[in-house]
């Protein structure tokens, strides 16, 4: 009789008795997997879509409007949908400026306690403490010690900025700016101390704190505005941005608001693009797949609820809102359920009816237009606390604990087996020797 090692007999009649269960397990392992992934998968493509309708809401108005002025140079301009098509003159005659001053310190400036610097941009002021202001350790007060106090001091938030500028002589100039444009942020400084009240009451102006004024029409004639900001809403929905007043004798400049009709159709693209990537990823986990072609079937090719969203989305995005349709923007399906976009058609539209877009994504009652009902429905699949997706992947994580068990059962198992056949194998194996002695002794006795 051959010898044989009882461990690896026992392990190799273990593993065939677990053999069964353990190839079921495996499969239903990277189902399981297969499906984790698949959720994972399902959840990013809905997720991106709803970025998608979310980033359109944000905009307020699908229509997009563009806003041009000419000559270039004075002002440049920028509107959004809520803006109303139409020509206006305006006139620049002068650009806000902030606030900005400088004086020049005593050197080393001798600090007492309870003397202060009081900082004024505007009607808000505040006060910093001279004595605490000199941190260095060294005889007097220095220029870096009362711009760094100021500019570290809790409130002032920004309202002014302190920088220091050193001349050829070693002296030091405190420069100070103030943080927003306008008359109404001039800056004012005193002092308890002798020496800096004097210093900063002999302040030099750099800058003159000034308002931007714009007429709406000629100079003296039109409509004068007024405002502390170079950015002006001259009209709703357009943003004026000044950069540098006009001549007395310059014609006015033209602002053009108009519907931009490239922006108008990136808008409605997005949206069409955004579904397309989520119908792309829905029907490549439903496919149903081709064993003769060797294409496998995706991880829900037999879920009903998978399927049931597709068709759902499908619905939403073909209900009329607001008296008007996908089809009225130039928008179809193509034969694999994808969206096109007509850009012809589109402006068409918008010739004939300018408020379609908001109509039909936002709505023109309280109920809504297509973006609030598909983020509505979205939320049934993506709410964190009773969506679908987060049911599904419970359920999920229950049945790999599930499995894991089952793992647990199978690995006891084939140890009970293991010792089993080994205890078996090894009386094999010694009754084996015990043979093979006797046959040595019947052999030895018979002269053999």
């Amino acid at each position: 009789m051959t010898d044989f090692n009882p461990a690896q007999m026992a392990s190799q009649m273990a593993s065939i008795y677990v053999q069964g269960a353990r190839l079921q397990l495996d499969q239903q392992n990277k189902a399981s997997k297969g499906r984790s992934d698949a959720l994972a998968s399902l959840q990013k493509s809905l997720q991106d879509f709803r970025n998608a309708l979310d980033g359109l809401s944000s905009k307020k108005n699908m229509l997009a409007m563009s806003a041009t002025v000419s000559p270039d140079g004075a002002a440049t301009a920028t509107a959004t949908g809520k803006a109303q098509g139409g020509r206006y003159s305006l006139f620049v005659e002068q650009v806000a400026s902030a606030h900005q001053i400088s004086f020049v310190p005593p050197n080393g400036l001798a600090v007492a306690t309870g003397e202060t610097l009081t900082v004024n941009v505007g009607t808000k002021s505040f006060s910093i403490s001279l004595k605490d202001a000199d941190t260095d350790g060294q005889a007097g007060l220095s220029s870096t010690e009362i711009a760094r106090a100021i500019n570290q001091h809790k409130d002032n938030a920004g309202k002014l900025s302190v920088g220091v500028v050193t001349g050829q002589d070693g002296s030091s100039t405190l420069v100070l700016s103030a943080g927003q444009t306008g008359s109404s942020n001039t800056i004012t400084l005193s002092s308890s101390n002798t020496a800096l009240s004097g210093a900063v009451t002999a302040f030099k102006p750099l800058t003159e704190a000034r308002d931007a004024v714009v007429w709406m029409g000629a100079k003296d004639s039109g409509i004068k505005l007024t405002q502390a900001s170079n950015a002006f809403s001259v009209v709703d929905g357009v943003t004026l941005n000044l950069s540098k007043a006009q001549g007395a004798t310059d014609a006015p400049l033209v602002l053009n608001v108009a519907r931009s009709d490239t922006d108008t159709a990136a808008n409605v693209q997005g949206f069409v693009d955004g579904y397309n990537a989520l119908l792309k990823s829905i029907n490549s986990l439903t496919v149903a797949g081709n064993a003769e072609k060797g294409q496998a079937a995706g991880a829900f090719a037999s879920d009903a609820s998978v399927r049931a969203l597709r068709e759902r989305l499908n619905s939403l995005i073909r209900q009329d809102f607001g008296g008007v349709k996908l089809s009225d923007m130039g928008i179809a399906a193509t034969r694999d359920g994808t969206l096109t976009l007509d850009k012809s058609k589109l402006g068409k539209l918008l010739d004939s009816k300018p408020d379609a877009l908001d109509s039909f994504f936002s709505g023109t009652t309280a109920a809504g237009g297509l973006l609030k009902a598909g983020s509505g429905y979205l939320d049934t699949w993506l709410s964190s606390t009773k969506g679908v997706l987060k049911q599904r992947r419970d359920s999920e994580t229950g049945f790999k604990a599930d499995l894991d068990k089952r793992q647990g059962r199978i690995d006891q198992d084939y140890d009970q087996a293991y010792q089993r056949y080994l205890k078996q194998y090894s009386q094999l194996q010694q009754l084996q020797t015990q043979m093979a002695k006797t046959m040595e002794m019947l052999n030895s006795n018979l002269g053999v």
